[in-house]
């Protein structure tokens, strides 16, 4: 019996390990800008990070110290969270899994429409963009990209590397033909009325294309990268836990089979 508890100890200390990268990946995922104007998802992996740790620490104390009622709640426990990363696993890539980006000719960067995301997040981005719209107004992703680089030429500008909320909300749509002056200022639109968003563009630092759909798209398209990134840990903790589950479980039973085994053998001596 002792050995199969040292197993599930054993196994429990490696699923507080585990648990370290679904925390990072939620941290990781709160220090993002946009995440910090939307605050979909980082909490929930944040504190789905805990609980897997607060309850591997539970199956180490009962496995460590033999209690075995502690052990089957550890075993309950588990099962749950495993469920609830799995669950939140397969939402991620349903929402995820549309992208909504497109290449633009003589362009180094890619341009977002809205209607290429998933129904669910733009309806979420949509019923909240408010909020979104004033945090990320606020905050110095356009003045960034702007005061680092203002001497650029378009040429220069147009192959410059922009993350999809850049691209998004700091210069009007290509298509609409504004001409370049710097990375956050644009005038004289050859074709005004290509797209809706043309007209919402302003050279006003705190308006941009906030208001633009474009923005909201490639909000979506950092939102979309960065959980993508996010679900490469969540995957491996996943995949790590069901082992340690599945080997935890076999321990357990087979601890119980033994203790079974003990007692009938006391009883017949």
């Amino acid at each position: 019996m002792g050995v199969s508890n040292n197993i599930t100890a054993v196994l429990n200390f490696v699923g507080l390990l585990c648990s370290v990268p679904v925390i990072g990946a939620g941290i990781w995922l709160a220090s993002k800008q946009d995440n910090e104007c939307v605050r979909l998802a980082r909490w929930p992996v944040i504190i789905l990070g805990v609980l897997l740790l607060l309850v591997s620490l539970a199956g180490f104390v009962g496995a460590y110290w033999d209690k075995q009622g502690l052990l089957a709640a550890y075993l309950f426990c588990m099962a749950a969270l495993i469920v609830l990363l799995l669950i939140f696993l397969v939402f991620a890539f349903a929402v995820t899994r549309p992208d909504g980006s497109y290449p633009v000719p003589g362009r180094a960067y890619h341009e977002y429409r809205l209607a290429g995301f998933s129904a669910w997040l733009r309806h979420y981005i949509t019923d909240h963009w408010i909020q979104i719209r004033a945090c990320l107004s606020s905050s110095d992703v356009c003045q960034k990209l702007g005061r680092d680089q203002p001497y650029l030429t378009a040429d220069q500008f147009f192959q410059t590397d922009l993350s999809p909320l850049q691209s998004g909300c700091c210069k009007p749509p290509t298509v609409c033909g504004y001409g370049y002056v710097n990375p956050t200022l644009w005038i004289n639109p050859s074709n005004p009325m290509a797209d809706v968003d043309c007209a919402l563009w302003s050279n006003d630092q705190s308006q941009l294309c906030y208001n633009c759909n474009s923005c909201k798209a490639g909000l979506l398209g950092n939102l979309r990268n960065e959980w993508r990134k996010a679900n490469v840990a969540l995957i491996i903790a996943a995949v790590v836990l069901i082992w340690i589950y599945i080997i935890g479980c076999c321990a357990f039973k087979n601890a119980q089979t033994e203790d079974l085994f003990r007692r009938y053998k006391r009883g017949y001596t």
